[in-house]
């Protein structure tokens, strides 16, 4: 199928996205199968993206529904799924935000699904069907409905990465480097986003204007060794978000930037690994910037442990409730969390060895 086909509708309110560099100096995920519906080719942002994948020589479908994804087994429809790119129109109820505490007042979506591979996804038992990834073709009309959240006598802020990474795709769709354009031209609003990825060479001179806030997921070595397949390493995020907080004279974005440590876990030597961790964030951003922490401690529901195990069925992943607690929330919900004493003690660790690494950052929030 050629552009020639769907160059018809009407300009997408939003910058294009920047080219799609020729050769890659970071680990990027490139789907086996792309599958645009006829109502995203539609849609201008569609389009860009179309474009993108063909210039990425990646085999691309038209269907108007998402079939093909389910193998024999939930292991292979796993498998099949993220390896496929799906370009859809977010349908209109993902116009009405849901708030999202504590990460921020409103989530929005761009995309849904991940394409890493981390063996304690939070996706697991969150999204429904094969976890095929998942991308909005209208982002104009879902960014145009933002500024109805907006509070008229404060900073909202607004989370884009609740169901995917939206670093990890940039590069197959800009939505991203739409997002941050969009928010720097808004007054009282903030974007916030996370990832586990590292190339952020086209978000650097970003018209952001201190508007977003730009966080990586790290975690002890052990830890993102053995559970976070296919993403950057913790060293390569590190270094992201140190071009992302440098200021623009040193050849840095001059971004918010935050670390998001997550999921602790309670493995053998815990304090040593991550005081590593934190020793080797300290010397990365070795000058003064605008940094948060947000501190989240493991947890499962049952629903998330049937489906992670049928996922990753050699983990070596901790799932065992023996030694857990029970927590509900108001929908009558269940999660297993760790056990209050070694909750305070964790708590107690991170809020100390940050407070005397990062005594100018400020922790969000420990859960």
């Amino acid at each position: 199928m050629s552009t020639a086909n769907i160059v018809n509708a009407a300009t997408v309110p939003v910058t294009r996205p920047a080219p799609v560099a020729t050769a890659y100096r970071h680990h990027h995920w490139l789907p086996e199968q792309v599958i645009f519906t006829p109502a995203a080719l539609e849609e201008s942002w569609g389009q860009q993206i179309f474009e993108r994948v063909q210039s990425l020589g990646l085999p691309t479908t038209v269907q108007s529904r998402l079939t093909g994804l389910r193998g024999e087994t939930e292991r292979e429809t796993y498998a099949i799924a993220k390896r496929t790119l799906a370009v859809v129109t977010a349908p209109a109820s993902q116009l009405k935000l849901s708030p999202i505490p504590p990460s921020a007042d409103w989530q929005f979506h761009i995309a849904q699904g991940c394409p890493a591979h981390c063996q304690y996804c939070y996706l697991a038992g969150s999204l429904q069907g094969p976890p095929v990834i998942r991308v909005y073709a209208n982002l104009p009309q879902i960014l145009d409905n933002l500024q109805h959240y907006e509070a008229a006598d404060r900073l909202t802020t607004y989370e884009v990465s609740c169901y995917t990474d939206p670093l990890g795709i940039e590069h197959l769709t800009g939505g991203l480097a739409a997002c941050i354009r969009y928010f720097g031209s808004r007054d009282r609003a903030q974007l916030r986003w996370v990832s586990k990825f590292d190339a952020v060479d086209d978000l650097i001179d970003l018209p952001h204007n201190g508007h977003t806030r730009c966080r990586f997921s790290v975690n002890a070595a052990a830890i993102a060794r053995s559970l976070e397949g296919g993403t950057a390493t913790v060293d390569q995020r590190l270094q992201a978000v140190r071009r992302l907080a440098l200021p623009a004279v040193q050849g840095g974005g001059g971004y918010p930037v935050g670390l998001v440590i997550a999921p602790i876990m309670l493995i053998e030597n815990w304090r040593e690994a991550y005081t590593e961790l934190l020793d080797k964030a300290a010397a990365t951003l070795d000058f003064e910037c605008d940094l948060t922490f947000e501190l989240i401690s493991h947890r499962f529901t049952p629903g998330s442990k049937g489906i992670l195990q049928q996922w990753y069925p050699k983990s070596k992943l901790d799932l065992d409730e023996t030694n857990r607690s029970v927590k509900r929330n108001k929908f009558g919900g269940t999660k297993y969390v760790y056990e209050k004493g070694t909750m305070k003690e964790l708590e107690a660790f991170f809020r100390g060895a940050i407070a005397q690494k990062f005594p100018q950052a400020q922790i969000l929030y420990w859960t």
